[in-house]
């Protein structure tokens, strides 16, 4: 079985035992597992942080993504929200005033919200028009990006990267990606988010992913005590 040409495609797999896994398969070839596992004969691939060797394999094809489809860009992995990702949520999340500012929701206000938010996202991985991933890189994770709502021809996009990761381009290269997904991949011609005006480095995010203003509500946000204006931004496919 030749698994060197799904190297780098989107493919479902059905293992021997009954049991399938969907993901962007990761070529491993017989030297690399020599070298790395001490396998003398099989070459394999691995989907996430799964290894299947190619006599484990009854099957494999290549496939269109559709839902929360894992995701790469030259620097990230946007992958779908596991049951061991509530503790790091809620730590930079959940106990971070900083990151609800400007919304005033906090859905992982508390380990035991943070694990409920999870298992949500999880069970509406059903759906295949609701989207939740979570963006990480060389096994770290850095935030959350997800789309909801979805209305016949749009969509609304919400992202939070961990406040100890602001500044390195990561909301703006994941955005984009997600833009591009939602739109081309899904067929979705219009993608919404909207921020507070005060909140300067969201909007320099969705500015730099390419959404653009179309309107601004006067007081449109009330946090606490606070009221901020509302900026409304689109994107749409060209």
């Amino acid at each position: 079985m030749d698994l060197s040409k799904f190297d780098g495609k989107y493919v479902r797999v059905t293992d021997i035992f009954g049991e399938t896994f969907t993901g962007i398969a990761d070529y491993a070839s017989s030297e690399f597992l020599k070298h790395e596992y001490g396998n003398k004969e099989e070459n394999g691939i691995f989907l996430e942080d799964v290894l299947l060797y190619e006599s484990q394999i009854s099957s494999i094809e290549e496939i269109e993504p559709h839902g929360t489809a894992e995701l790469w860009t030259e620097h990230l992995i946007l992958r779908r929200v596991r049951p061991g990702d509530a503790e790091e949520l809620y730590k930079n999340l959940g106990t971070d005033p900083v990151m609800y500012q400007y919304s005033g929701w906090n859905p992982y206000a508390t380990l035991e919200m943070a694990q409920e938010t999870v298992r949500r996202f999880i069970e509406g991985y059903k759906d295949d028009r609701l989207y939740s991933w979570v963006i990480e890189a060389e096994d770290v994770l850095f935030g959350t990006i997800g789309a909801y709502d979805y209305q016949e021809d749009r969509i609304e996009v919400g992202f939070s990267i961990f406040r100890i990761c602001w500044g390195r381009g990561y909301a703006t290269e994941a955005l984009k990606k997600v833009l591009e997904y939602l739109t081309k991949n899904e067929g979705i011609p219009c993608v919404t988010a909207w921020c507070a005006a005060d909140n300067i480095g969201s909007r320099c995010v969705l500015e730099k992913a390419g959404m653009k203003l179309v309107s601004v509500e006067k007081n449109g946000l009330v946090v606490g005590e606070k009221s901020y204006d509302k900026l409304n931004f689109e994107f749409r496919r060209i």
